[in-house]
């Protein structure tokens, strides 16, 4: 597409000064609606690129993704650049395996019965996520041409992998959902985390670090894990203005190497714990060999 002066056969002079002129309008329009949106912007610069941010936490019955685990709830709470914001929390019926093992209703406080009355197919609440994910359909012209969805998990590469090995399953019913799922970009708040402060790094952990106990929780139930979640994120961001150059670099433990399979997009980087003071972030370890 020419968005400058350009030769067309049967165009007037006038049309092509005409042209230029709306695309000298909308490119000023742009640089403002950017100003503005960078004024405003509290996510630590993620606003500056990203139309929507999606929070997300899962609860599963297991850790083993690529097997017979699945996920039992998802929730997610959507952040616009504009601060709407939208909400989802639902069970998900059994898929993979007859019993919901007794281990996860210890930890979790979800019975068997809450997913037998309270679940929906597993379908259904990955296309109610994925809809999450696209922009909306009143999204203005600037954000049709550079949209983009950001994923936010503590301890990503977990919540990730159960997502994606979700909508393999599901392909059938879900076309062209894995292909929104592999254009959005990832953000590992353990890896930020792990950056800010010492051992241990839970979000519990992260939770008290950033004073706030009281104002969330961290109960191991997928809707108020995501809520503090969003609250640790903007805290991170507040103390030091640097996420963006987190997306989609994941750490990961030496002493136990990448946690399943590897997401494409990702740089994998070690990360050991921290005992006793901060060092150099881990994004500036980034070289064309691991990038």
């Amino acid at each position: 597409m020419c968005m400058t002066t350009c030769y067309r056969p049967g165009v007037s002079d006038k049309d092509i000064m005409e042209w230029n002129r709306m695309v000298e309008d909308l490119e000023k329009k742009r640089e403002g609606a950017v100003n503005e949106r960078n004024r405003k912007d509290r996510s630590g610069g993620l606003f500056q690129k990203y139309r929507r941010i999606v929070f997300f936490d899962t609860e599963t019955t297991g850790f083993d993704s690529d097997k017979d685990d699945q996920i039992i709830e998802l929730a997610a709470v959507a952040v616009d650049r504009d601060g709407a914001e939208q909400r989802m929390d639902k069970f998900i019926q059994l898929t993979t395996k007859d019993e919901l093992p007794a281990k996860v209703t210890e930890v979790t406080g979800i019975l068997p019965i809450t997913l037998s009355a309270e679940g929906k197919p597993e379908p259904d609440v990955i296309r109610e996520f994925i809809w999450m994910m696209e922009l909306p359909e009143d999204a203005d012209l600037f954000d049709q041409l550079e949209a983009k969805t950001l994923l936010v998990a503590h301890n990503a590469q977990f919540d990730l992998l159960f997502l994606a090995y979700t909508i393999l399953r599901n392909k059938e019913v879900g076309k062209g959902w894995m292909t929104v799922f592999n254009d959005a970009d990832y953000l590992d708040s353990l890896t930020v985390y792990k950056d800010r402060r010492d051992y241990p790094h839970k979000l519990e952990n992260a939770i008290t670090a950033y004073g706030l106990d009281g104002k969330v929780q961290n109960s191991h139930r997928a809707i108020d894990d995501t809520l503090a979640l969003y609250e640790v994120v903007k805290a991170i961001g507040r103390e030091e203005d640097n996420l963006i150059n987190y997306v989609n670099v994941f750490g990961y433990n030496p002493k136990y190497g990448i946690a399943g399979r590897t997401l494409k997009k990702v740089r994998y980087l070690s990360q050991p714990y921290r005992y006793g003071g901060r060092g150099e972030p881990l994004y500036t370890k980034i070289t064309d060999k691991n990038g």
